[in-house]
């Protein structure tokens, strides 16, 4: 007879083999989800109104967040950057520390944050209550592939939309800097916009901010819809996908972003 702390140690090593053979099995779906997505993405771009609506719907329903959000960071960062720079007497220098800032980080990762929580949430609970109310298998019935006609719509619609969210989001952000920093504050203003000039670089700075965004909606889109097609087709399981899809997203975006600017900076 095994001792009670024998007992416990086996059923704990059970439990960790029952959850990690879990984890690797959906890693598996997904990464064969992924791939059936690729796959019938040529025929949902056919139906290219599909597209576009969801662009219109993961984008620019997204609008009215990203900005107003990208306005007020922008004019903290101009609050807190002249502050700062004021010490060391590089006040002038605020421009460049704004526009810096949102291109290469904030902008990018604060975007697809607000992004997963707005859109990626949406997306994931319409396919959720559709899978949930038998929409996508009436339409396996009819001959018609639900990844073509629901997933991959949705999944494009979210990668083309994320990275002109990035970009207004910093674009905004610079706006509430000069708003703060010139408007208010009175740095000189041909000093702000011409060291901001000099400074930013389009190779290292901006692009490195595009293939950010282009990432995180890869990654976003594709948990949003993943989570909604693999989810429980009851209330309580899409409010659970609902629940991992913010959750996993956030972690993505962080964990890439680390990733993405550890190897952008060896590349600099």
């Amino acid at each position: 007879m095994p001792s009670p702390s024998q007992g416990a140690l086996v059923a704990a090593i059970s439990s960790l083999g029952r959850r990690v053979n879990d984890a690797l099995q959906r890693l598996g779906f997904a990464t064969r989800f992924f791939g059936m997505l690729l796959y019938w993405s040529g025929q949902s771009f056919r139906r290219l109104p599909l597209t576009i609506r969801e662009i219109y719907f993961s984008g620019f329903q997204s609008l009215l967040i990203i900005m107003v959000s990208g306005l007020f960071i922008g004019m903290v960062l101009g609050m807190q950057g002249y502050e700062t720079l004021q010490r060391y007497g590089s006040a002038d220098a605020l421009g460049v520390l704004v526009a810096l800032s949102l291109v290469r980080e904030l902008g990018p990762v604060v975007a697809a944050l607000l992004f997963a929580s707005r859109a990626g949430s949406s997306i994931t609970a319409e396919i959720g209550l559709m899978k949930a109310t038998e929409q996508l298998t009436a339409m396996d019935m009819m001959a018609v592939n639900p990844i073509a006609r629901v997933v991959a719509p949705r999944f494009w619609g979210g990668v083309i939309s994320m990275p002109l969210l990035a970009a207004l989001f910093s674009a905004t952000g610079v706006l509430g800097g000069y708003l703060i920093g010139v408007v208010f504050i009175g740095v000189d203003e041909g000093a702000f916009w011409s060291q901001m000039q000099a400074s930013v670089d389009f190779r290292y700075d901006v692009w490195s901010g595009i293939v950010k965004s282009f990432v995180f909606g890869i990654a976003v889109s594709l948990i949003a819809v993943f989570e909604g097609y693999d989810a429980v087709p009851t209330a309580e399981g899409v409010s659970s996908s609902i629940k991992g899809t913010v959750v996993k997203s956030a972690l993505a975006i962080l964990s890439l972003d680390f990733v993405l600017t550890s190897f952008m900076f060896r590349e600099a």
